[in-house]
Parts: C-alpha cells; sequence; structure tokens
C-alpha cells in the first residue's frame, strides 16, 4: 500500500521530537518516559504510579523529592485524560529539563502512536528515554541489493529513503586469453573454478546479510550487474532457496558499486514504487520536470514560496527537513506586527532595539502545524538522494509545484521582510 504523505509528516515529528527529547536535561531524577503498549491496562498503570509515588516520598534530597513527586503528579493527571489505552498505545514524557540559559522549564508531553509500539517502558531518570520509540521510524519494508560484477560485488539495503552499504568487496579473474599452448585448457579449468568460487562465496555473503537468525530481514532481493554473473547467481542454485524465492528482479546495469547501487534503485523503482527513498526521487523528478518545461507551475526560495502559499496557489509543498529558517512575528518600533523569515545568523543579529519578539519557531516546525491552512499537500525532503541533494544546494531547501502559473513580480516586499536568498550552506550536510 502506498505510503500517505501524512504518514510521512508523522514521521518526520516523531524524529524532531525524539532528538529534542533525547538531547534535554535535568536535574535529579525527575524526568519521566511512560511507554505503554496498547495491551497494557490503565488502571495497573495508575495504580504503579501511585505505588512509585509512595517509594519517591522517601528520597533524602528535597529539591529532587518534590522534583519527581510533581512529575509522577502530572502524569497520573495526563492518564485521566484516556477512559482507555487507545489503538496503537500511548506515550507520555514528564519532567523539569534544563534550558539553555540553565532556566528550569516543565515539560509534559502525551501522545499515540502514529502506529502500534510494542514495547513498555518506565523510567524516572536526569533524561526522557526515547529508545521505543525508535522502531516506530524503521521501514516495513526493506529490500537487499546485490550489485555484481567481475570486478566485486556490493551488498545493500534500502529502508524508507535510508540507503544503506552492508559490504562492498572487490576480486580480481583471470581473464580469457589465448595463450597457454598445451596449457590453454588448464588455464580455462583454473578460469572457471576462480569464477565458480567467486559465486560460492557471494551466495555465503548474502546468507550472512540478508538473513538473521534463519529468518530473511528483507522484503524483496534485487539482484544486478553489468556482466553474466548476475544470471549465474540466481540460475545455478548457488543462493541460499530462501533469498531465491526473495527475488523480484535481475537487472542490467552498466556500473558497479556504488553507482550501480544507485542505477539499480532507479531501474527497479516499479517493484519498490512504496519506498520513501523512490517517492522522494519521484517528486524531485516532477518537479525539475516542471522547471525544464519551463510551465511557470513551480516556484523556489523562501520569497516565492510563501507569496504562492498565501495566494493559495501551491498543490505540493517541499521542504528540506532540517532547514534551518525561522518564523518571527515581530512588533516595530510603531507598534506594528510584522512577520519575518529568516536564517540562523539573521535571526541573531535581528536589532531587539527596533523590533520586539512576539514568537518564534523554526519554520519546518510551524509549517508542519498549518500546511493544511493553506489548501497544500506537504513533503519533507531528505538528502539521501541526489535529486534531494541538488534541491537543497540549488534551490535553498524550499519550492512547491503549483495548481496554476502566477506572476511573481506583482508584489512587493522589502528586503530585510524575508531572506532574498537562503543563505545557508548545507555542504556539511549531504553524503
Amino acid at each position: 500500500m502506498e505510503c500517505k504523505y501524512e504518514e510521512n509528516i508523522e514521521i518526520w515529528k516523531i524524529q524532531r521530537m525524539i532528538k529534542n527529547l533525547a538531547n534535554a536535561r535535568g536535574n535529579g531524577t525527575s524526568m519521566i518516559s511512560l511507554v505503554m503498549p496498547p495491551t497494557e491496562d490503565l488502571h495497573k498503570i495508575n495504580q504503579m504510579l501511585t505505588n512509585e509515588f509512595g517509594t519517591a516520598s522517601n528520597i533524602k534530597s528535597r529539591v529532587n523529592r518534590l522534583s519527581v513527586l510533581s512529575a509522577i503528579k502530572s502524569t497520573q493527571e495526563r492518564l485521566k485524560l484516556y477512559n482507555k489505552m487507545p489503538l496503537n498505545g500511548l506515550v507520555i514524557f514528564c519532567g523539569t529539563i534544563l534550558t539553555e540559559n540553565n532556566k528550569e522549564k516543565k515539560v509534559t508531553i502525551d501522545f499515540e502512536p502514529f502506529k502500534p509500539i510494542n514495547k513498555f517502558l518506565y523510567l524516572c531518570d536526569n533524561r526522557f528515554h526515547t529508545e521505543p520509540l525508535n522502531e516506530l521510524l524503521i521501514s516495513e519494508e526493506k529490500y537487499g541489493f546485490i550489485i555484481i560484477d567481475g570486478n566485486g560485488t556490493l551488498f545493500g539495503k534500502l529502508a524508507g529513503s535510508n540507503k544503506e552499504i552492508l559490504q562492498d568487496i572487490s576480486v580480481e579473474l583471470p581473464k580469457k586469453h589465448g595463450r597457454g599452448g598445451q596449457s590453454a585448457m588448464r588455464f580455462a579449468r583454473l578460469r572457471l573454478e576462480k569464477r565458480h568460487n567467486y559465486l560460492v562465496k557471494i551466495s555465503e555473503l548474502s546468507v550472512k546479510h540478508f538473513i538473521t537468525d534463519d529468518k530473511i530481514n528483507v522484503s524483496g532481493l534485487i539482484v544486478a550487474g553489468s556482466a553474466e554473473f548476475k544470471q549465474q547467481l540466481t540460475s545455478k542454485d548457488l543462493l541460499d532457496p530462501r533469498l531465491q524465492n526473495k527475488i523480484i528482479s535481475v537487472l542490467d546495469i552498466a556500473y558497479g558499486g556504488n553507482k550501480g547501487f544507485e542505477q539499480a534503485i532507479e531501474l527497479s523503482q516499479e517493484s519498490l514504487g512504496n519506498l520513501k527513498f523512490i517517492q522522494e526521487k519521484k517528486l524531485l523528478q516532477n518537479y525539475m520536470d516542471e522547471i525544464n518545461q519551463d510551465t511557470g507551475k513551480y516556484c523556489f526560495g523562501i520569497n516565492d514560496t510563501i507569496y504562492a502559499l498565501e495566494s493559495g496557489a501551491i498543490d505540493k509543498l517541499l521542504c528540506y527537513q532540517d532547514l534551518e529558517l525561522y518564523r518571527v512575528k515581530v512588533k516595530n518600533n510603531i507598534n506594528e506586527e510584522e512577520t519575518k523569515f529568516l536564517s540562523i545568523e539573521t535571526r541573531n543579529t535581528l536589532n531587539l532595539n527596533e523590533f520586539e519578539i512576539l514568537e518564534e519557531e523554526l519554520f519546518v516546525d510551524w509549517i508542519s502545524q498549518n500546511y493544511n491552512n493553506f489548501g497544500c499537500e506537504l513533503y519533507y525532503i531528505s538528502n539521501y538522494t541526489t535529486e534531494g541533494s541538488q534541491f537543497c544546494r540549488g534551490f535553498g531547501g524550499i519550492g512547491a509545484i503549483l495548481r496554476y502559473p502566477i506572476e511573481f513580480n506583482d508584489y512587493n516586499l522589502e528586503e530585510d521582510d524575508l531572506e532574498e536568498d537562503l543563505e545557508i550552506d548545507y555542504e556539511d550536510c549531504f553524503i
């Protein structure tokens, strides 16, 4: 089933939250992490917290004792909001954290995961434990790749938008030649024997990488190469029968190694159509096609994108998932409110004598909560693909496919209202 863009946004939100919570630290052991699968009983969980409340009353340190008791009490209050356990389980993080200014801030977060969670966790520590949530980010669809030719073999996996190289080996095989005289037949036998041994080794490594605890760890297997090795590997019963049954495509490619891996992914799009990696490449290809054909149904950069967004002309909004851009609402010295979109560097140099900051947040967080108000679909773009890397470098990490062409020369913006072009260097982000 094709992954909906709403689920990708939920995955992105979980990623952001895990990153923020994992970096949070507090004084003492007053940060509660409570992760409950759908099979747990809310009454038993509440009873456990009551027992924990009694135990925490014996903590010697007064400050720590009060913080822990407050966190447990807040967790119980959040549980009272639920009459029964949600279908996918329940996650609660509660405690007092230290901000960048070394000030204490109370945090209470509760939510139902977008898919069922399997592990129970209760910990009271000086940090939040987000490890069980990592399971939510793992794509259920994983595909194995064997890129084989006469120079070597690459083993890889593709899950969601994550491409992983498991092993890349090189080999030197004897080539065909007419020398040898009476020994020509012996040379030919040695050549065939080395090629056979090479294929046997690849077969053994395939079992190592794609079978764990006697179970296949991929949904399908794709074998690709530029020589006849791929046919020999798949047709001579060299592969483990379990892997043989998982082969969904045998491809001819022009390269080996990592370039061959990317080409194999490109050629197997029909088989991998439900993967975020492929969806992202298709989406960006459609975006590039609009630009190449000069249809006028596209925009890029923060200025044009915000204008198109407010005009209701955007069909698909594309945004780099780690875009370092702030949406800042300020009041100027004549009491007029303005909204600015600023890079981190510009935000830090904002003249606070001239402006009073009313609210600020990262653009990626703001748009994730408000994209529905503009009637558009939101897609977060990674830099794992060649197209994604190009989008971030060449287009500032933000752009859109429009429903219809609009004129961008008809509006006027002061230069300091919006960053003309994002001066954000993503060079270090790309792989």
